[in-house]
């Protein structure tokens, strides 16, 4: 059997073996393998025609189904459970060998899961066979894999309907097979796409992925991407469980992918598919076909209890088939249990004990169990020639002796035995024997290649079965041990497995070692011993070597080291002259090692300038004439030892400086400034000279920003971006190595434009007009000053305007023409024969103002002892500087010392100078101030006397407080009262001649007096008198605050006399009058029998009265509230007794009456109207019911009773009935019936409302 062969994904692969020789029972196969996140499988379907043509009138026979089963090599790191590979049914009873037909390959999808889970997860009622996982590699013995053939009986329901019934979506019908292989036209060329999704093959339960390019360097926005199956079918609407759309974009490349995700395929899902790409103007689209395969189900005899357990208690899979069970784990120990048929204790027991016995067993998927015995459960074909049957198969493990027994009914029927088609002969492995009617070969010693199907035939007659061999895993019984080694020797490493002839896999650092015919390492194996070879070890042997048995896994690290070396005599770095000779020698032992000379790293190969010798123990590298390139680090390196020799070799040259390449006069360099400079000087020298740039005393270094000197190999170069006037000078280069020095200089000038001046001063400024100067500029370039540019702006403004054309030569310039208000800055450009310098900054901003005219009619306003009060008018002229203020000044007579009196500005016209001496004379002036300067002052024009003018005191009473004050209690009293005297007069408050109440603030000042309650009470009340005294001036006012309020009610309302329909009341004022006189009264009646209060007579003066006009047999009651300006009492006094109204002179009769009838039922005595409402305005229905005793009134809409709808009120008063609609809608239209029932029957009503909208136009 050929080896298993690796992928470049590096998962086992097993090639086809060639020698394999189809027998009876043969099948040609196709392998598809797919590709998914957790498991690859490779699935063999068998296709097969019939020996003999059936009529295709016949219908379908059962047919048994083949499964192949194989192993697969365990991969390291991970347990392979061994799975079923399944292929299709053979026809049934036909022993001639089938021609067979070639392997095609079906295309490799791979497919990504979405779901993070390491196991599949499928339906619970999904078939067995729905996901295939990884099928194992042939035995290595070279035998036909095992086959298990099992009728099953043919199912009544056709093969299209075994899909599951409860998907969650369906994407048709699937597209016939023959459609499938057939070859598509080319397409035509792609607008849009630049990677079209492929058609694709997966088994049902499988997952496959559809992926779209797009590129997006011409589009704007996404391009919109639709998936369809079929022609019309939209899948945006089926994504879920088993469809996934997804769109991703890479910003590097501008390309959009759309995938399709389609998840636990089924068989419905197979199909043509359509992706369409739109974007504008622009469509693409592209066909392609999705092939699901449908995987026969399996059935197992063996060990039927662990392959119906549940995969994983509580899991997404929990329910699945576990067919894993069925195979060998290579870690986990199986639980030793007695063999029991469980199979054949299910087919034997009735419906009712199958629960019993799953429980029994440990069968947990009893559901799927029965499933099974269903499709396999068929009717025994009674056999001419067998009294008993071979049974359907049977397991062993490897080296045991398993019997195979048939029961003839004629014991005279030859019989033959077959093992894959061939028949066996008696050997000391196959045993013939015979009891009786029974039959039976024993085979001993089984191996993997007894793993076969077995048939015998009597007669006419065949029954056949399977033999599966159970491989015991393969144990380590002795461990790798690490080698450490030399290069050269010979390595072997040892190990023992606990089988013979075990089949194991040597590794090294995790990775397959190659045993081919031209590889390094020989693998050799005795019993159960096990040698891995390396004859001539190499460095790169070394790593960690595992040996990997179905059992478990031994490792061991290998370290491969050089040989120790003796070194006689060194190498030794040497320094040489540029084109002198060169040599290099050294001693090793033992002389009759080989070596290598390397330069750098790099391989040093003789020619005629170089020469390498080795004469026993000398190695030596001879050079002629030296060059530059000839330095560098040496090593000799002797073959297999770990010892290198190195030396340095230094090729010196003496520096110097190529000052001519420069072609200048005397050395000097001019360049304008700004511009870049860029000297590049040639040097020489060997080793690379070290070179100094230096402008006077300071060195130039090469990680300067601006200027910076770089080194190069045969030139130095310095560099000025951007040059300014302080790089003028003399540049020296230096130069050293270490053959010598040498040094030289250049000469830079920089000519630039000036400096901008210093920002320009404004000296003076008018209404439009200002004068401004500046000084010239520090640096003129090196070029003298030619004149000025002066240019100004708006302060808001960005844009500058040139006032003079022509140079001014002068440092003086006065601006004209400018808006008076108007902030202005200006700004100056020296010129030169270079060019315009940078503008200065701009001046401080300055306004165009003119100040403003003087102030007017200037008086004296006071005068005290030591102070002067003046008064003024504004200037009658204000321009557009406005004014901030105004300054007072002052002189003693006779003098001409101006002295300010307010150190800030005041912009009242009124200011009060003060400190001044007594009795002294002083004129006073007054300036007005704004941004233009002072005006000119206005002064007064005789002088003041400073003496200060006793005044008496006057108080000035408003007209409103010369009269009673009135206010509410609870109001706020604020009484302002002005008054004037000199000096400043002293104020006192009293109330009826006593200090007034605390609760009351007084607050005076020079002008007036303020009295202030907060909340006014009826002790407020009375005469207040104010007194303002100044030394023996006296003046008094009287002010009479009043606070009232509600007065109280009447006193002793009593009925004095009764007559007729009158009666005669009378009452006393009321105790409390609220502090305000009674202004009148208001009598209200009452009716006894409803107690509802009537209003007889409002604001009546008098305390008595006669109310007329009652009716007669009623009896009265009389209730009184007193008033006042406030208003009315707040309770009444009612009478203590009732006046009855009786009629004078005469006795009521009261006549007997017959008692009348006054019930009836409902009768609508107002219909309702059909009403047109507009929406979102209340609309009522109304209508009138008469009915005794009072009906229930029910409303309904389209005959449907209305009942707590917040939208509806209902009223019933008096018999009318109202039905009120909140702001309603179009829906609220209909039919409206009011009905109204009571014990003598019922009635109804009925209108039409329409709900009008009205349209804004």
């Amino acid at each position: 059997m050929p080896e298993p062969t690796k992928k470049d994904d590096g998962q086992p692969e097993v090639a086809p073996d060639s020698s394999d020789v189809p027998s009876e029972n043969s099948v040609t196969s196709k392998e598809a393998k797919v590709a998914t996140k957790d498991t690859e499988a490779k699935v063999t379907e068998a296709e097969a025609e019939a020996a003999v043509p059936t009529p295709a009138a016949e219908p379908p026979q059962p047919q048994p189904v083949v499964i192949v089963v194989t192993e697969l090599e365990p991969v390291e790191g991970e347990v392979t459970d061994p799975q079923p590979i399944v292929t299709e049914p053979v026809e049934n009873g036909h022993s001639e060998p089938e021609q067979t037909q070639p392997e095609r390959s079906v295309q490799v999808i791979e497919v990504k899961e979405e779901e993070p889970s390491s196991s599949k997860t499928h339906d619970k009622d999904d078939d067995v066979t729905a996901s295939t996982p990884s099928p194992p590699p042939p035995a290595e013995d070279g035998s036909t894999p095992k086959k298990l053939s099992i009728d099953l009986p043919n199912d009544s329901d056709p093969e299209s309907t075994r899909g599951r019934k409860d998907s969650v979506w369906s994407l048709g019908d699937g597209q016939p097979p023959e459609e499938i292989d057939k070859q598509t036209e080319n397409p035509p060329l792609s607008t849009l796409l630049i990677e079209k999704p492929q058609s694709g093959s997966i088994t049902v339960g499988g997952d496959i992925t559809f992926i779209a390019k797009v590129e997006a360097k011409d589009l704007l926005r996404k391009p919109t991407v639709k998936w369809f199956k079929g022609k019309w079918m939209d899948l945006a609407s089926k994504t879920g469980k088993h469809l996934q759309l997804k769109e991703s974009f890479e910003r590097l490349s501008k390309i959009h992918t759309f995938e399709m995700h389609i998840i636990k395929a089924k068989e419905n899902y197979a199909g043509n598919y359509r992706c369409e790409v739109t974007y504008k103007d622009k469509f693409d689209s592209c066909s392609f076909d999705l092939e699901v395969k449908e995987v026969p189900e399996v059935s197992q005899s063996i060990d039927i209890r662990s392959a119906f357990k549940r995969s994983s208690e509580g899991q997404d899979d929990a329910g699945e088939l576990d067919f894993s069970g069925l195979l060998k784990h290579r870690e986990v120990k199986q639980e030793e249990t007695p063999e029991v048929d469980v199979w054949e204790i299910l087919k034997n027991a009735r419906p009712d004990e199958y629960e019993k016995i799953a429980f029994t067993y440990g069968i947990t998927d009893l559901r799927g169990l029965l499933k099974r015995l269903k499709k396999t459960k068929k009717e025994e074909k009674k056999s001419e020639a067998f009294a008993k049957r071979l049974e359907p198969a049977y397991q062993v493990d490897k080296g045991g002796k398993i019997r195979l027994i048939v029961d003839l009914a004629d014991p005279t029927v030859e019989l033959k035995w077959y093992k894959n088609g061939q028949e066996i002969r008696p050997t000391p492995k196959f045993i013939f024997e015979h009891k009786g009617t029974q039959r039976i070969m024993v085979i001993n010693n089984c191996q993997m290649s007894d793993d076969a199907a077995y048939s015998v035939t009597a007669g006419e007659e065949k029954c056949t079965t399977e033999l599966f061999v159970k491989e015991l895993p393969v144990n380590i019984v002795k461990e790798l041990e690490p080698v450490k080694t030399t290069v050269n020797e010979r390595i072997e490493l040892e190990c023992e497995v606990s089988e013979e002839g075990a089949k194991v896999k040597w590794m090294k650092n995790g990775v397959e070692v190659p045993t081919g015919v031209r590889s390094r390492y020989r693998v050799k194996s005795e019993g159960t011993k096990h040698w891995l070879i390396i004859d001539d070890a190499s460095k790169d042997d070394t790593g960690t070597y595992s040996l990997m048995a179905t059992g478990g896994t031994s490792q061991a690290h290998v370290q491969v080291d050089l040989k120790p070396l003796k070194v006689l005599m060194d190498l030794q770095s040497v320094t040489v002259l540029l084109g002198q000779p060169l040599k290099l020698n050294c001693e090793i032992y033992p002389g009759n090692v080989p070596g290598r000379w390397y330069k750098n790293g790099q391989l040093v190969q003789p020619n005629d300038r170089i020469s390498i010798t080795h004469k026993t123990k000398n190695h030596s590298l001879d050079v002629e004439s030296s060059t530059i390139h000839d330095a560098g680090d040496y090593t000799f390196v002797p073959e297999g030892y770990t010892q290198t020799l190195s030396a340095k070799v230094h090729i010196i040259d003496p520096p110097r400086v190529h000052l001519e390449a420069l072609n200048v006069q005397d050395n000097t360099v001019t360049i304008v400034a700004g511009n870049k400079l860029r000297l590049e000087i040639p040097i020489s020298g060997e080793p690379a000279p070290r070179v100094v740039w230096m402008k006077g005393e300071r060195v130039i270094l090469d990680t300067g920003s601006r200027v910076h000197a770089e080194t190069f190999a045969d030139h130095t170069c310095l560099t000025i971006d951007i040059t300014e006037r302080e790089d003028t000078g003399n540049y020296k280069i230096v130069l050293q190595n270490e053959a010598g020095e040498d040094t030289a200089s250049v000469k830079v000038k920089v000519v630039d434009i000036p400096d901008p001046p210093e920002a320009p001063l404004v000296t003076e400024v008018g209404g439009d007009w200002c004068t401004m100067t500046w000084e010239p500029p520090r640096y003129d370039g090196g070029s003298p000053i030619l004149g000025y540019f002066i240019e100004r702006k708006k302060k808001q403004s960005s844009r500058w305007m040139r006032l003079n054309f022509d140079l001014c030569k002068e440092t003086t310039f006065e601006p004209k023409k400018m808006i008076e208000g108007v902030p202005y800055e200006v700004r100056i450009f020296a010129v030169n024969a270079i060019g315009v310098s940078k503008p200065s900054e701009p001046s401080k901003p300055f306004i165009p103002l003119a100040v403003t005219s003087e102030p007017t009619m200037l008086v004296v306003d006071d005068v005290t002892d030591t102070t002067v009060t003046m008064k003024w008018r504004p200037p009658d002229t204000i321009g557009a500087a406005g004014l901030d203020g105004y300054q007072i000044e002052y002189c003693i007579e006779g003098t001409d010392d101006w002295i300010v009196a307010n150190k800030e500005l005041t912009e009242k016209t009124k200011y009060t100078i003060t400190g001044l001496p007594v009795e002294a004379k002083i004129l006073v002036r007054v300036k007005a101030i704004n941004a233009a300067g002072a005006s000119q002052p206005r002064t007064t024009q005789h002088s003041i006397l400073v003496k200060e003018v006793i005044e008496p005191p006057k108080i000035r009473i408003p007209r409103h407080l010369k009269q009673t004050y009135i206010r509410k209690v609870g109001e706020v009293v604020n009484l302002v009262v002005p008054f004037v005297g000199k000096p400043r007069p002293k104020v006192t408050w009293l109330k009826e001649g006593q200090p007034i109440d605390p609760t009351i603030s007084i607050r005076n000042s020079d002008c007036d007096s303020i009295m202030f309650i907060r909340k006014a009470e009826r002790k407020h009340s009375g005469k207040y008198e104010l007194s303002v005294q100044v030394e023996n001036h006296i003046d008094t006012a009287m002010l009479d605050i009043q606070i009232v309020d509600l007065p109280g009610p009447p006193q002793a309302v009593k009925i004095e006399e009764i007559w007729g329909n009158n009666v005669a009341l009378d009452w006393s004022p009321p105790k409390d009058s609220g502090n305000a006189p009674i202004t009148g009264y208001t009598i209200q009646k009452a009716d006894k029998k409803t107690m509802e209060w009537y209003t007889c007579v409002e604001h009546y003066h008098r305390t008595c009265i006669t109310i007329s006009d009652l009716v007669v047999g009623n009896e009265y009651f009389f209730r009184i509230y007193s008033e006042n300006m406030v208003g009315l009492s707040e309770d009444a006094t009612a009478t203590k007794d009732s006046a009855l109204i009786v009629k004078e002179g005469l006795h009521l009769k009261n006549p007997e009456y017959n008692d009348r009838d006054f019930t009836e039922p409902p009768r609508f005595t107002q219909p309702l109207i059909n009403t047109f409402a507009i929406a979102g305005y209340n609309a009522t229905l109304n209508c009138s019911v008469r009915a005794n005793p009072r009906p229930k009134v029910v409303w309904m809409k389209n005959k449907i009773t209305i009942i707590d709808d917040p939208r509806y009120r209902m009223f019933h008063n008096q018999g009318v009935c109202t039905l009120e609609i909140r702001k309603p809608s179009p829906f609220d239209g209909g039919v409206y019936t009011c009905k109204a029932v009571n014990d003598l029957g019922e009635a109804q009503v009925d209108c039409k409302l329409e709900v009008k909208v009205i349209t804004q136009e």
